[in-house]
């Protein structure tokens, strides 16, 4: 396997954030909470056991629960600090599932999976986890996110050292994540993917951010010379240059692939065998049909 991200600098980002408790910074998941709770509501089924899987703040969990589609809901954080007071919340390493299998009938993940060494490996550990016909709910930032800070670092250090190494860490894409629920079992997979667009001042309030977030760069092959003040004043104004609007405010893209599927059970819908139907699709269309020539 190889190792992308530093799970210990992760985990020691977030107790950094917690600690900071900039409640403006949630933005992102508060988003991410409210469309998984709104695609939950709309689902005909309860589910009698969930988890959120490193939901940070808990807000998922909340508004999931709100929708009264949950029967009880358990937290996995892998930093337990993040419970609120009085409530339980079990401390587990990112890429470790603390469940049984055929144990819980949902799976909530906001905005984790995207940091993962070993993603098929978490979603497999995910879907053994769910008893049959469970769901499994998940928000991804994907492709695109950041691709502004992407850009403007990357030409920000050739342009003064003439090299560069990575400092935003790659994305998934849509048929990534659907590729990834296929292989790990789900049936009836949906995916699909938002685009939002935030404004900042300049490029330091973007960062400040991101330290908020506890997403700075995790990347394990990351170069540990530190940047320079001249590096990031010069990073500002290629990102003013480049991505900002009239009025001065810099464009930040965030994109989040949201990503649904089911464990198998012989209630749920299967395609047809082929040559099984009963009508022709030229008879459909009111089109004559004719046979190719070999």
């Amino acid at each position: 396997m190889e190792i992308v991200f530093d799970q210990a600098l992760l985990a020691a980002r977030k107790q950094r954030a917690l600690r900071q408790g900039d409640p403006r910074a949630a933005f992102l998941l508060d988003i991410a909470a409210s469309e998984l709770a709104e695609r939950l509501s709309v689902i005909e089924r309860h589910f009698d056991e969930a988890v959120e899987l490193h939901g940070t703040t808990g807000v998922a969990a909340r508004l999931a629960l709100a929708t009264g589609k949950i029967g009880n809901l358990r937290r996995i954080e892998n930093v337990a600090g993040f419970a609120a007071p009085g409530e339980d919340v079990t401390e587990a390493p990112l890429e470790e599932l603390p469940l049984e299998a055929n144990s819980v009938n949902l799976v909530l993940s906001p905005l984790n999976l995207h940091v993962t060494n070993d993603t098929p490996g978490v979603f497999i550990q995910i879907r053994r986890a769910l008893k049959a016909d469970g769901l499994f709910l998940a928000a991804i930032p994907g492709l695109g996110t950041l691709q502004e800070l992407r850009e403007v670092l990357l030409a920000t250090e050739i342009e003064l050292t003439g090299g560069a190494s990575p400092r935003v860490i790659p994305f998934a894409d849509v048929r990534d994540v659907g590729g990834l629920l296929q292989r790990a079992g789900f049936t009836l997979p949906v995916i699909d993917a938002e685009t939002y667009t935030v404004r900042y001042d300049n490029l330091f309030a973007l960062m400040r951010d991101l330290r908020a977030m506890g997403m700075t760069n995790p990347l394990a092959e990351r170069s540990r010379k530190p940047l320079t003040r001249a590096f990031f004043l010069r990073a500002a104004e290629l990102y003013a240059e480049r991505y900002s609007d009239a009025d001065g405010r810099i464009r930040a893209t965030f994109s989040i692939v949201y990503a649904s599927g089911w464990t198998p059970h012989e209630s749920q819908q299967k395609p047809l065998q082929p040559g099984s139907a009963k009508a022709r699709l030229a008879d459909a269309l009111k089109v004559e049909e004719h046979k190719l020539k070999q």
